[in-house]
């Protein structure tokens, strides 16, 4: 993807475009499948993804059906990675990755020096895959969900460009 808008084929068939409105249904039925807990309201989704100016949202989709999903918040000069969201059929296949990159993507186009995000401490797979995008835990905020159970705060620096030939390893699909 290079930029807002424009869709991209991943490794596998998945395809990675901005969300629409009329996507948010279905991305909120996999945000209550996958987030019973913490699960957002439906109206959040709207809310969030009326904030043009200041947001930018992703489905994965895989043969006619939303599998993937990621929001980031970007407010110079800041970034935060608001949700990111695979369906357990499909980690492990290269989308949380792709997410995830076309975010760094995003923050870099909206100068961003930081990218920030809030991660479940029970969650070793995907802190894992933030570690290896470079992020590094920065913070702890206990008891921050629901059920009572830790987030960690990590972050990634963004203070170098990428040469423009040769993308950063965590820049690669």
């Amino acid at each position: 993807m290079s930029g807002p808008e424009a869709a991209s084929t991943l490794p596998g068939g998945a395809t990675l475009r901005d969300m629409n409105a009329a996507d948010i249904p279905a991305v909120h039925e996999l945000e209550r499948r996958l987030f019973p807990v913490d699960a957002w309201p439906l109206q959040m989704f709207v809310e969030e993804l009326a904030q043009r100016e200041t947001r930018r949202y992703l489905v994965a989709e895989l043969a006619g059906g939303i599998v993937g999903y990621a929001g980031l918040m970007c407010i110079e000069p800041i970034a935060d990675v608001q949700t990111i969201a695979v369906v357990p059929e499909q980690e492990g296949n290269g989308i949380g990755s792709a997410l995830l990159t076309e975010l760094i993507r995003e923050s870099r186009r909206r100068h961003a020096e930081d990218v920030l995000l809030e991660v479940r401490a029970d969650n070793p797979r995907a802190q894992q895959l933030y570690r290896r995008f470079g992020f590094e835990q920065i913070h702890v905020r206990p008891r921050y969900y629901r059920d009572g159970v830790d987030a960690l705060i990590m972050r990634l620096r963004l203070d170098t460009e990428p040469p423009s030939d040769q993308p950063r390893e965590a820049d690669r699909p």
